[in-house]
């Protein structure tokens, strides 16, 4: 490809609306353009590399024996409502209506869809197991679009679903797609963290994420690592053991159950400085709308809850911390005046109550007294306080420590890629979607989902890869390979070698572009940059002494070699790569 034709157009700043590095390299570079919120054109530099990243799928998918179909982006609400998922999946589910009044959606994903393929096709317990996937556009109504393609509304995806006869082969096919999505990320450039995680909509009783870590701003999730062990979680679904600390507010001398003023003393800090008291000894309680019903969540001072994980304690959709006039609303009620600082699970009974698990051990503890100004000390649960149901809702933090071998946790950012589940009979139960077995009897098939989002692959690359001057691809998913840069298109012997190294790239296989444009050499050595051509020869000066630059993009490694030895090197590089 000849720069010159190659439709590209860089830009000399970053996007006022972008806040991450791929989301500003990916446009500046000219990889993307933003159609409306949420909703990207990928340019044909971009398509070069989503390509790849599909090939890549379908080649370690196909060799895990799963087979390629494709389903509709847009789908009926019949069999949305078959599922039970019609009215709960939330707004992201963009609905509308076709000439013929007739409902639908289009697909945030294709549970129902394949779930109803396989009742209408899979009817032995002969045909199984199977699995089947696709690459197709999805489309969630976010309703805070952000970070480019790693948040968008539109994306592309590979979904596959699995369908077993029993739990021991979904576990096996679970770990047959864990060991493939391990060699497609590797390929890809990508090392990832194979991290435990909430189902989420999607639904299940097992699930993995499988995370880029990453230090950018880019990060979604915190991932909790130990060093000690294989233990690594999604924040949304981490679980740790707390060191000890002081849980009974006899240190304290709260032998006895009372109400002591507190004036205006509305947060944990300032009421443990007012009494002198360590926060580990508090009862904090947090009122939060789960869906459209009020929750009151009791944990231990020192913490914080995880939402994620309350609202599944609740059986929630949605969650959302209360505003101070819902609180108010709450406690009224309930027959109180208090407000948030003041508030206790005394006497709470139109609200259901949920505590963590770090409040089980508190004895003699201090709660808000459900009065302004007023807090209560010495309670006890199952004497002031009736019994409450307990879950784990706590946000684990770092030096915590692993429940595996009881080393300190450590944290950092990462960036979903992938993602795997054990769906059961979550969705072929209810629709009904069933085999005859080995006794002639209907069974629901045992189900897993398995997937990986292309768009996000290919920006988490970016992420991963990247120094002040632009993207560094991995070669596997570079737009083009090499890139060779004549100087100056006016000499003719620069030209005639640059020309000379590019066909014999070419003929060795290597996707190159020359740079062919009457351009000053600044501007072409920091497109090169920019796009993120994974090697560079530049044909200079230096070719009156024999030589041309050899630059590797990824290092920064420079080298004056012959330009034999440049298309040499190139052509190995690149087979090396392409290799993993």
């Amino acid at each position: 490809m000849r720069m010159s034709k190659l439709f590209v157009q860089t830009l000399r700043e970053f996007p006022s609306d972008a806040e991450v590095i791929s989301h500003k390299f990916l446009v500046k570079a000219g990889f993307i353009r933003k159609l409306t919120s949420g909703v990207y054109n990928y340019l044909p530099l971009m398509w070069r590399v989503l390509k790849k990243v599909e090939n890549i799928v379908r080649e370690e998918m196909d060799n895990a024996g799963a087979q390629e179909l494709l389903m509709p982006f847009v789908q009926p609400k019949e069999l949305w409502e078959e599922s039970g998922r019609w009215e709960v999946y939330g707004r992201e589910l963009m609905r509308l209506k076709d000439r013929h009044d007739r409902e639908m959606c289009l697909g945030p994903t294709h549970e129902e869809i394949i779930t109803a393929i396989a009742r209408d096709g899979l009817k032995s317990y002969k045909q199984l197991p199977v699995n089947l996937y696709q690459i197709q556009s999805k489309f969630r109504d976010e309703v805070r679009p952000r970070f480019g393609l790693l948040r968008g509304r539109e994306f592309i995806m590979k979904d596959a679903y699995s369908f077993s006869t029993s739990q021991e082969d979904l576990e096996h096919e679970y770990d047959n797609m864990a060991k493939a999505y391990k060699r497609i990320f590797d390929r890809c450039g990508l090392p990832t963290k194979m991290v435990q995680s909430d189902s989420g909509a999607i639904g299940g009783s097992v699930s993995h994420e499988f995370m880029v870590i990453t230090d950018t701003d880019a990060g979604e999730n915190d991932v909790f690592y130990c060093d000690d062990c294989d233990y690594s979680a999604n924040s949304n679904h981490a679980i740790s053991n707390l060191p000890n600390a002081k849980t009974d507010g006899k240190e304290y001398g709260f032998t006895e159950y009372k109400v002591i003023d507190t004036p205006n003393m509305k947060t944990i800090d300032e009421v443990c400085a007012f009494l002198n008291i360590d926060p580990t000894i508090v009862c904090k309680s947090l009122v939060y709308i789960a869906d459209k019903d009020p929750v009151i969540a009791l944990i231990r001072g020192d913490k914080q809850v995880e939402e994620t994980k309350l609202m599944n304690a609740v059986g929630a959709i949605d969650i959302r911390i209360a505003t101070p006039e819902e609180i108010e609303e709450v406690m009224q009620k309930n027959g109180f005046e208090a407000k948030a600082g003041f508030i206790g699970p005394m006497g709470m009974k139109n609200v259901k109550i949920i505590a963590d698990n770090t409040v089980k051990e508190l004895k003699n503890f201090v709660i808000g007294a459900n009065e302004n100004d007023k807090h209560k000390v010495g309670v006890n649960f199952g004497a002031e306080i009736p019994e409450v149901e307990f879950a784990d809702i706590r946000l684990v933090e770092a030096g915590e420590l692993c429940p595996q071998c009881g080393k300190p946790l450590k944290v950092t950012r990462g960036i979903e890629v992938g993602n795997i589940f054990q769906l059961g009979t979550k969705y072929s139960q209810p629709m009904n979607a069933v085999y005859t077995d080995v006794d002639g009897k209907a069974k629901p098939y045992i189900m897993g989902c398995y997937g990986i989002g292309i768009s996000r692959t290919a920006a988490a690359a970016v992420e991963a890869h990247y120094d002040d001057w632009g993207i560094k691809w991995p070669v596997a998913i570079a737009p083009y390979q090499a890139v060779v840069v004549p100087v100056s298109v006016k000499d003719e012997r620069q030209m005639s070698v640059a020309e000379s190294i590019y066909n014999s790239l070419k003929d060795a296989g290597i996707e190159v572009v020359i740079d062919d444009r009457d351009e000053r050499p600044g501007v072409k050595f920091k497109d090169a940059d920019l796009i993120g051509f994974p090697f560079r020869i530049t044909v200079g000066k230096s070719i009156q002494n024999g030589n041309v630059e050899f630059v590797i993009r990824e290092t920064g490694t420079k080298e004056e070699m012959t330009p034999e030895k440049a298309v040499e090197t190139t052509v190995k590089l690149v087979r090396d790569a392409l290799s993993v």
